[in-house]
């Protein structure tokens, strides 16, 4: 039962809010915890801050139930953050003007890669297609000859 025990607590999430953090209004805690998990931990920086143990990042947790008690928007809360640590404190970046390079590049990478997949393939296929056939033309001397014993056993000859 020990070793159940152990593996269901590997699995499960560590989450890094203390029990002093969690607001009172279940509501207004779920709200916090979703923009816990769209920020990210400054000093972790792959690690949002409901994940993170960091002082920075319990600082930041605070901050966002703050603004939630004192009727912030989620979407307030996140200028506020944004403003005050810059873009780089979110997750999944906003699409604008500055980030747009980051957003197309990779679907822009994966269309050109299958671009050259298909121009290759396709290439292969006409080089072996042209190379099959020709192996089997026959050349004018070889159809003659063909045709002479095609013709020669449909009509055989009397024997003598």
């Amino acid at each position: 039962m020990t070793i159940l025990g152990l593996a269901i607590a590997i699995a499960s999430p560590a989450l890094a809010v203390q029990p002093d953090e969690i607001m009172a209004d279940p509501a207004q805690e779920a709200r916090a915890r979703n923009l816990s998990r769209e920020l990210r931990c400054m000093v972790c920086q792959n690690q949002s801050i409901d994940d993170s143990d960091a002082p920075l990042a319990r600082d930041l947790r605070l901050l966002v139930r703050e603004r939630i008690a004192a009727g912030s928007t989620d979407q307030q809360v996140m200028d506020f953050l944004v403003a005050r640590y810059g873009e780089f404190v979110l997750l999944k970046p906003r699409v604008q003007s500055r980030t747009l390079l980051l957003w197309l590049v990779p679907p822009l990478v994966l269309l050109g890669g299958g671009l050259v997949l298909w121009f290759g393939n396709r290439r292969r296929n006409r080089a072996a297609a042209s190379e099959g056939g020709a192996s089997f033309q026959l050349t004018p001397e070889e159809e003659a000859r063909l045709e002479k014993l095609i013709a020669a056993q449909e009509s055989p000859e009397k024997p003598r």
